[in-house]
């Protein structure tokens, strides 16, 4: 079973699973270049936000963080997990954890966004109740916005 272990974003460990993530992204990413922007460590820090490291035993296997947009609306980001862990589901339980901590800080809604190219996430999101939105932001890396309702 995976342990989510809530870190600063400027944590070694962190910054090796954020790099490992960003460099994956930029490998795989189809329709230009992929713009990696670092999180800023602010943004995650309670209540502004949390980012968590995921652990099997001993080792860092994946992360992922939540921040605050305004007052009742969070935003889910950099969720990755490496791949030898990948189909156990720990991302469905990654993702749980994230929402239960911004329902801990008071979001009523979770949003995201991500890039058509990544199915496995899009898939994740939809079967967890996320639906499609119109953009949120100006993310150059992303092609798909979705939001999920935390207050039922």
């Amino acid at each position: 079973m995976p342990e989510f272990t809530a870190a600063p974003v400027t944590d070694t460990i962190a910054q090796e699973l954020l790099t490992e993530y960003f460099s994956s992204r930029e490998l795989s990413f189809v329709g230009g270049t992929y713009a990696v922007t670092f999180p800023a460590a602010e943004q995650f820090d309670p209540p502004a936000g949390v980012f968590v490291v995921v652990r099997d035993g001993d080792r860092a296997v994946g992360c992922g963080g939540i921040r605050r947009l305004s007052a009742e609306r969070y935003e889910v980001k950099h969720l990755f997990l490496r791949p030898e862990t990948r189909g156990k589901g720990w991302g469905r339980e990654l993702l749980a954890d994230l929402e239960r901590r911004a329902v801990e800080f008071g979001a009523t809604e979770v949003v995201l966004d991500t890039n058509a190219t990544l199915t496995a996430a899009g898939g994740l999101y939809q079967s967890m109740g996320y639906t499609s939105i119109e953009p949120y932001n100006d993310n150059p890396n992303a092609t798909n916005w979705y939001r999920k309702d935390l207050a039922g």
